[in-house]
């Protein structure tokens, strides 16, 4: 995926809400705004089709759609109005039956068509092969650097200078030494390729856990300096690596790199939801 792409799709991560349990959902009104549907009545239209679609599916209006009612402000008064928690599919079944004609909805349909495909091979992931284990994998450890990212600017890692070598030192704690120019090298990568787009899932898992528990570090330990923040990146990176060492695996730097990137194996899996859906129309 190029990074422009990627910032597009930003758009629909930022609307994203997380529950105290974990479980996401998206706002009609807020994705209404951001698919370009500045009247709720054109949009609860489409909201009404993407029903029509879920329950002839097979899945529960209820659970996919459910309504919450929101207290807003009208000018020196307040009123409630409608809303619903969208779950992931709710959203892709709302940008298939939205407007074709705006670039945004076609946006939001590759962006759900490849989040609902990850929840889908995500409920099955024991049964999966190397290629679309890696595709979960990834698409958790963007969420954890999102979070990660944040938590870094929490601790006073602002410029673009600061927070490279802020990441180069997650990589040299659990690469033994080893910086991203030198894992690119070592991997065979163009400047522009990403070092986690050619993981496999062993060497994902790996790098999820250094990010996962250095955002939480940072923020249970609450700090507040650049060094500080690099320190404890490194930190986090050479006991993921004592880890491995301790269970008898494979150092990352040792581990295989995969030949196709994960943006590959995504276009692989998009053709293949395009495919299955002209599959369904046909039958229909």
């Amino acid at each position: 995926m190029s990074n422009l792409r990627a910032k597009e799709y930003k758009r629909f991560e930022d609307i994203k809400i997380v529950r105290a349990d974990g479980s996401e959902y998206w706002s009609a009104r807020e994705l209404a705004s951001t698919l370009d549907y500045f009247k709720w009545e054109n949009f609860a239209k489409v909201i009404q089709r993407a029903m029509i679609a879920c329950q002839n599916s097979g899945h529960t209006i209820e659970g996919e759609f459910p309504e919450v009612r929101k207290i807003v402000k009208a000018g020196a008064t307040t009123k409630t109005i409608l809303d619903y928690e969208l779950s992931r599919y709710a959203c892709y079944l709302i940008v298939q039956n939205g407007d074709p004609r705006k670039e945004v909805i076609a946006l939001g349909q590759t962006y759900f068509a490849i989040q609902t495909y990850r929840q889908e091979i995500a409920d099955r992931f024991n049964q999966l092969d190397e290629d679309n284990k890696r595709l979960v994998i990834r698409g958790d450890v963007k969420q954890w650097n999102q979070l990660l990212a944040e938590a870094a600017r929490d601790a006073g890692v602002i410029t673009a200078e600061e927070f490279a070598e802020f990441q180069n030192a997650g990589y040299i704690g659990l690469y033994g030494g080893l910086s991203v120019e030198d894992i690119h090298k070592r991997k065979g990568l163009s400047v522009r390729e990403k070092i986690l787009d050619f993981m496999g899932s062993e060497e994902l898992i790996a790098n999820l856990f250094r990010i996962s528990q250095t955002e939480s570090k940072l923020k249970r330990e609450n700090t507040k300096s650049v060094s500080a923040a690099v320190d404890v990146h490194y930190v986090v990176g050479r006991e993921v690596r004592s880890a491995i060492a301790r269970v008898g695996g494979v150092m990352p730097e040792d581990l295989s790199t995969p030949d196709k990137s994960i943006s590959e194996v995504e276009r692989e899996q998009l053709n293949k939801l395009k495919k299955r859906k002209k599959r369904l129309m046909l039958d229909e």
